[in-house]
């Protein structure tokens, strides 16, 4: 068993597991706002180098089209590579504004909510916190390397639901914050039980 650990969230538990993981920090807080930059590296290009044009190219990028961190690591760069061969004077960042690299550490905590049936994961599908659900929908998809949440994975494999299963896995989770995520999802699995 792991370390016991008790973040300021309120949540306590011993650490299980620890995994390498995307992050999505806008999405965790609830407060995306649709840009037409969506990620670190395109928001760096754009600001940091004054390159519009792959910024774009690198914003277009659709993270959730992919089934693990390697092929996304493959496409940034295939995307890069493409760009700078037929732009051969590249721009630097000034002094202060280089791209700094970090390094993500999870930490799996386990919580008091489980679910039998679809009206159980329904009542504790309200009570998760939303760094919960971001981890078994986004972060699921990359782990797994199945390009599927964690929710369908169960609807199908343990109760059976497939059509339900596969309703939530064509869900893009991109367009909603997480509240309206976890309200989406509470829709489609209440109009499946009536």
């Amino acid at each position: 068993m792991g370390d016991y650990i008790k973040p300021e969230s309120g949540e306590e538990g011993y650490v299980t597991e620890l995994t390498w993981s995307n992050t999505h920090i806008a999405a965790l807080d609830g407060s995306i706002i649709i840009v037409p930059i969506s990620n670190d590296f395109a928001v760096w290009v754009t600001d940091a180098l004054a390159d519009e044009v792959l910024g774009e190219r690198l914003a277009s990028i659709d993270t959730f089209s992919f089934p693990n961190l390697g092929a996304l690591r493959e496409r940034i760069i295939a995307t890069i590579e493409e760009y700078v061969t037929t732009n051969p004077t590249l721009r630097e960042a000034m002094p202060g504004r280089e791209f700094h690299f970090l390094k993500l550490l999870s930490v799996i905590l386990p919580i008091p909510y489980a679910a039998h049936d679809l009206r159980e994961f329904t009542e504790a599908l309200r009570k998760i916190s939303l760094g919960s659900l971001y981890f078994h929908v986004f972060d699921a998809r990359l782990r797994l390397g199945r390009g599927l949440n964690d929710f369908s994975i169960w609807f199908q494999d343990s109760l059976g639901e497939s059509e339900l299963a596969q309703e939530i896995a064509r869900l893009d989770p991109y367009i909603y914050t997480l509240e309206g995520l976890r309200s989406a999802l509470i829709q489609l699995i209440e109009r499946r039980i009536k």
